[in-house]
């Protein structure tokens, strides 16, 4: 599970202003909140945020606050052209505790031929100590055949980790290829033309 340490300074100003000018310095506008504390308002140094959340579920110990600096991102708001940060919701966590996380499905291997492969779901929700939270789960299809249609309940997960998603959820289906319809040849199109012009 990764760590990063970034710097967090107390925000005071709010508003839409206030948010714009955070941003122009380089700054993303953050709230963490949790474990019954009130929400505190933070404003986080915007390159190192978004290298650190190019890690799934990165955990964030932020420096310079005086008690629960660690934290899981929760809602991430980008501009919609451009991209950049626009603000973050942090969780606040400790170890030991259980938390629920998106994690990625990955495939590996490959079906039997001449199977189709659809995988419905890409990301599961699982419980997970909030320090141990793996980076995703791997699902091997090697040899599956036409009609398997494994469900979320058949992913192997490390210890410690519970799935939260429908067990009964449909993970991937092996298919047969569509067989497309041959187009009439243009004899028997030219043939059928002159059949309808004698009538």
């Amino acid at each position: 599970m990764s760590e990063v340490r970034i710097a967090a300074e107390p925000r005071t100003e709010f508003g839409k202003g206030a948010s714009r000018r955070a941003r122009r310095a380089g700054k993303v506008p953050a709230v963490l909140y949790g474990h019954g504390t009130e929400p505190r308002h933070l404003n986080l140094p915007g390159h190192e945020l978004m290298l650190a959340l190019k890690t799934p579920n990165v955990l964030i110990r932020l420096d310079g606050l005086d008690k629960d600096n660690l934290a899981l991102p929760k809602s991430v708001q980008r501009d919609a052209i451009k991209g950049f940060l626009e603000h973050v919701d942090l969780l606040v966590v400790s170890k030991g505790e259980k938390v629920e996380v998106e994690i990625s499905v990955s495939l590996t291997g490959e079906v039997k031929a001449p199977g189709v492969l659809n995988q419905e779901l890409v990301t599961v929700t699982v419980e997970a100590e909030a320090t141990r939270i793996p980076e995703g789960v791997e699902f091997d299809i090697n040899g599956l055949e036409v009609g398997a249609t494994p469900t979320a309940g058949d992913l192997k997960l490390p210890a410690g980790v519970s799935l939260v998603t429908d067990p009964e959820s449909i993970l991937l289906t092996v298919s047969a290829p569509r067989v497309e319809e041959e187009p009439e040849t243009s004899t028997e199109a030219a043939g059928a033309a002159e059949e309808a012009a004698a009538e």
